[in-house]
């Protein structure tokens, strides 16, 4: 007979210090790893884990998603709706979405993908981006000021590089930086005349008083160029491999 017998047979009241606490030990230990592992993986579920092709119609987004994920290139068609599927390198992984480029679903389908994104491409046509760079600045511009975005890393892929017409990296880089200049005069005038509410005002692009330059942006703009058709993309697949 034990200690803790013997004084449970006289009718002696049990002490803690004579009862073996190992059991208890283990198992506070094991509640507490489980709680642990499922915070974990709570936040591990609900974090930045998605890299979004953005950017307007044409420019080839669905093209780019097809040949990075499956290496076939697509006839020609304009989305209506997301392309959502894993991209893999060895043990990581990320959503790769591509977001339709029409102007009537774009701006809904980003924000229902904005704040899971973890990077942002912005696919630019090379060929046509000198006769629709408004469109393409004020889409750009969007993403930017979006305090959504404001950790994200983003890139510009200059695509179509293939065609004989296509602009250069740096004609396309100047053209964006002079064009956003003129969308952020206009988006501002026109926010100041329809709203006082500082809350709903977008993250101010550039530095005031200054023409917007892509040094004086928040984040760190990366550009490359290439073409989904010629399956030169390689400077984007590492930049969304280094993002896993």
């Amino acid at each position: 007979m034990d200690k803790a017998q013997r004084a449970t047979h006289r009718g002696e009241p049990i002490k803690l210090t004579e009862l073996n606490m190992t059991p208890i030990l283990v198992a506070l230990i094991v509640g507490f790893i489980a709680v642990a592992l499922f915070v974990i993986l709570r936040k591990k579920s609900s974090a930045r884990r998605d890299i979004l092709l953005t950017g307007i119609s044409e420019a080839g987004k669905s093209a780019l998603f097809m040949q990075v994920l499956y290496n076939k290139f697509p006839e020609t068609f304009t989305s209506m709706s997301e392309n959502v599927d894993t991209y893999k390198k060895g043990n990581l992984s990320c959503r790769l979405i591509d977001i339709p480029g029409h102007y009537r679903v774009r701006d809904k389908s980003f924000e229902k993908y904005k704040r899971t994104a973890k990077g942002i491409a912005f696919v630019v046509d090379s060929v046509t981006v000198q006769k629709e760079i408004r469109d393409v600045a004020d889409a750009l511009y969007s993403i930017l000021t979006d305090a959504a975005t404001a950790s994200c890393r983003i890139c510009v892929f200059c695509n179509k590089q293939d065609s004989t017409t296509a602009k250069s990296v740096e004609v396309i880089k100047s053209s964006l930086e002079k064009e956003l200049n003129l969308v952020r005069d206009t988006r501002s005038r026109k926010l100041q005349s329809t709203s006082d509410d500082e809350s709903s005002k977008p993250v101010y692009l550039g530095k005031p008083g200054k023409d917007v330059e892509w040094s004086h942006l928040q984040q760190n703009i990366q550009f490359y160029q290439g073409s989904a058709k010629d399956g030169e993309f390689s400077d984007l697949k590492e930049w969304i491999e280094k993002l896993l």
